[in-house]
């Protein structure tokens, strides 16, 4: 090994040695770059020092290593609400009793291995806080307009601009001063004024500019203007500005202040250097030793109209005055429809660009990079071109949602391609994040499958999970707080949290050579897909570093079938390592020509492969050998089984004699049809008569599960199986002819307990969400007196309910067939 971890490996000509970083050796002991991370969002005041060591531990043993932590109100509906009588109602973000939770979760990091970060403020949208004064929030230009008739002499009071004092906020919160939904109204925006000009403008049509007359320095401070009004008639315009209003999201009601002005240098710094300060005052032996990055979520604070600079700026930037072009704002237009208002409106918006990009992105780098902290953003959805502000940003993410199931990148694509302009290889993502459309305790490491490998395909090589609530409770509350109905829920609350592991692990050994050597240049002429058959999708990514070539292919659709794939790789062995097992092997069929290799290659359902050429190629002749040997049925198991269910979750005390494998929703029985959680299945069987020399490897295919399963034969766990094919090999000695005993622990989803409380009467209270299910109105005294629940019938506790007694109940369990296969 070289002095920095990486080994010497053969590349390219016998004998060659280069330096770099092994494929095999990343792929099978990921680095810790390759693992994952989560959002973690921390429920308004709903916090426990207890919880928050639960959930590291519980991130650390399934295999991530970075939590980035936000503080948002107690429910999202999905606009920050409210749920009464919380048992921690100190617990306000970003004052003294949160920040001992906020150094516990650091010390724990710390001690843990891992990474810790945090918004920068309350809620995720944008940069703001308490702290912010209306002079230092975002501005919005405002105006009176005051109608006059010429030829005389004008002695007036100009009525000062009002706004709506309802600010520019994008979403509605729970105000619990008026008890409603609804955007608040800001007094500042009735208080706060500061003039910029007063114009005076012919009442109609194109203005030409040398009739826009300057009556700024005519007025008086309060608001009395002497002027000589020439013939005609004439709209006074006295422009000013005031607070947008606009407010953090979704936060703590007390915890909620206004947005910083992102324009104005001076707000910019008085909010990094608080939000700096504090991070010292609290964390600061912590920083780089628990503690590492302050996040900048994607932007939705909408576009500001003025900053207290901005005829400054705008002449330094543009070369001319502003003022003459304020009435555009008012709908005038000034000079020439096509030419003088158009420039200036692009010029307006060029100016905002520049000015996100120098004021704020460039002293958040700065203030952040002097204080050792880790600027983490997702850099798009404002007003500044993406290309140039990324530069500042040291660790960029992208986004990608479940959206109606499927993958759908959030401003990907163009991410990925401003990224990889400015050189960097880790490219994360804010991971699977859902609406209720898709994600209500019915999601599965099978379902995100394909999404996430979409994601990678198109350049994603770190994920970091949307989301991971802090569950503050006892366990026995399950499935526990949540993002309201935001997110997919990779809770440790989960049903299938445990099995889950492996999906992570598919996730590290995927992200290990997706980060590996170098993007390779964008070459359409690179991969094909051709003679599909099974409406299978495939889409494809090249990673390269001196000789070796490795491309992620994968099936992105719901449906198994074949595809002759075709590598513009020359001269190259080519190798299938599979990340869902970790096995690796060399691929015997396979035509070459002039221009690369085609490959046969077949596909399950939304299964993956990497295709690696390492080694040079041996003289080679068409083989006979199949790349995928067809699996033959040796055995069917038939007959009784006995199933065990969970009583914590109501399940049947004894176990239960299932005659066929069947769908527990089919069942008569309550405990059964309503369950959710791990159900173990045993049985006996005679193994096959006599081994079969032609099919030396043996598999056990479970069929169809609903939705993970864990497999023990004889006594031996053989692992996890958690997407398709669903089946496990079976070690060589291991199956008997006589007396097998085989247990599979099937988990399903929450859906169906949570279902079938809803047939039970109900002991908590509920608010109708505004897209439909319920949150939770206030803790209920049996939970805050710790006693036996009044409705005995249900078991479970969450803060959301996207269900009622009517809902379809997801199908779950072992539905096989259950066989022993070979090949």
């Amino acid at each position: 090994m070289a002095a920095n971890g990486q080994q010497m490996v053969t590349a390219g000509n016998p004998g060659e040695k280069l330096l770099f970083p092994d494929p095999e050796s990343e792929f099978l002991d990921p680095p810790p770059s390759a693992s994952p991370g989560v959002l973690w969002m921390w429920m308004g005041s709903n916090l426990s020092k207890e919880g928050i060591t639960r959930d590291l531990e519980a991130l650390k043993k399934e295999g991530f290593n970075r939590t980035t932590m936000f503080s948002l109100a107690d429910i999202t509906t999905p606009w920050a609400g409210q749920i009464g009588k919380s048992p921690t109602p100190e617990l306000i973000a970003w004052t003294e009793p949160w920040w001992k939770m906020v150094r516990h979760a650091a010390e724990e990091s710390k001690r843990l291995g891992m990474d810790f970060g945090m918004f920068n403020g309350a809620g995720y949208e944008a940069s703001g806080g308490t702290w912010i004064t209306p002079e230092r929030s975002m501005q919005e230009l405002c105006w009176s307009v005051d109608s006059v008739t010429g030829n005389k002499h004008l002695l007036t009071r100009l009525s000062k601009p009002k706004v709506n004092l309802r600010g520019n906020t994008p979403y509605p919160v729970y105000n619990p001063n008026t008890g409603l939904v609804e955007i608040p109204e800001i007094a500042a925006r009735g208080t706060y004024y500061k003039d910029i000009a007063v114009l005076a403008l012919p009442a109609d049509g194109i203005v030409p500019l040398n009739k826009v007359i300057d009556l700024t320095a005519k007025m008086k401070p309060d608001g009395s203007l002497d002027w000589e009004v020439p013939e005609g008639n004439w709209i006074i315009y006295r422009f000013g500005h005031t607070t947008s209003g606009t407010l953090m999201q979704p936060a703590q009601w007390r915890a909620t202040g206004l947005e910083c002005d992102k324009m104005n240098l001076e707000a910019v710094s008085f909010h990094l250097d608080h939000i700096i300060g504090e991070i010292k005052e609290h964390l600061g032996d912590l920083i780089g030793k628990g503690f590492s990055s302050v996040h900048f979520d994607s932007y939705e604070a909408g576009i500001p109209t003025w900053t207290a600079k901005m005829k400054q700026e705008f002449v330094a930037r543009r070369g001319y005055d502003i003022t003459p072009y304020l009435p555009t704002f008012a709908g005038r237009i000034i000079g020439s429809e096509k030419k003088d208002s158009v420039l200036f409106t692009d010029d307006f918006d060029v100016t905002v660009k520049d000015l996100y990009r120098d004021v704020y992105f460039a002293t958040l780098a700065k203030k952040l990079r002097a204080a050792h902290l880790n600027f983490l953003c997702e850099p798009y959805g404002g007003p500044w071109r993406q290309d140039e502000v990324m530069p500042y940003v040291q660790t960029v993410m992208t986004e990608f949602w479940t959206h109606e199931g499927k993958y759908s990148p959030f401003e990907l694509v163009p991410t990925v391609a401003a990224l990889r302009k400015s050189g960097q290889n880790i490219i994360e993502a804010e991971a699977f994040t859902g609406d209720p459309r898709d994600s209500k305790w019915n999601e599965t490491p099978e379902w995100l499958k394909p999404i996430g490998d979409a994601a990678f395909c198109d350049g994603v090589n770190r994920l970091v999970i949307h989301r991971f609530v802090q569950q503050s409770f006892n366990d026995k509350y399950k499935p526990g707080l949540t993002m309201g109905d935001w997110g997919t829920h990779f809770d440790r609350t989960q049903t299938w949290w445990e099995p889950g592991k492996e999906t992570i692990n598919y996730w590290k050994r995927c992200q290990a050579l997706l980060q590996w050597g170098n993007i390779a240049s964008a070459n359409p002429e690179e991969f094909n897909a051709a003679n599909l058959a099974g409406d299978i999708v495939v889409k494809h990514i090249h990673r390269q570093l001196q000789h070796t070539d490795v491309f992620f292919v994968a099936n992105i659709a719901r449906n198994k079938g074949s595809a002759n794939c075709f590598f513009n790789i020359q001269g190259m062995q080519p190798e299938i390592w599979d990340p869902v097992t970790g096995s690796m092997r060399d691929l015997p069929q396979f035509k070459t020509d002039s221009t690369g290799i085609t490959i046969p290659i077949e596909f399950e359902k939304a299964q993956s492969f990497f295709i690696v050429f390492r080694r040079k190629l041996a003289n080679h002749s068409i083989s006979m050998t199949a790349n995928f040997r067809r699996e033959e049925e040796l055995l069917k198991i038939t007959g009784p089984w006995q199933v065990q269910f969970d009583q914590r979750w109501g399940g049947p005390q004894d176990p239960v004699t299932f005659n066929n494998l069947s769908d527990w929703t089919t069942r008569e029985e309550k405990g059964i049809k309503y369950f959710s959680g791990t159900a173990v299945y045993r049985k006996k069987f005679d193994g096959p008569l006599a081994p079969d020399a032609r099919l030396p490897t043996l598999y056990l295919d479970l069929g169809v599960v609903k939705h993970i399963a864990r497999v023990t034969l004889n006594n031996k766990d053989l692992g996890v199986i958690w997407t398709a094919p669903w089946h496990v090999k079976i070690p060589a000695g291991l199956l008997r002819t006589k007396d097998n005993e085989l247990l599979i622990e099937v988990t399903n989803v929450w859906a169906n307990r949570l279902i079938g409380d809803e047939q039970e009467p109900d002991d908590c209270e509920w608010i109708p969400g505004f897209r439909g299910g319920k949150s939770m109105k206030e803790f209920p005294e049996w939970f805050l007196k710790n006693e036996p629940r009044p409705s005995k019938g249900r078991y479970c506790f969450t803060t959301w309910n996207y269900f009622d007694k009517n809902s379809p109940l997801v199908s779950s369990g072992l539905l096989g067939p259950v066989r022993i296969t070979g090949e």
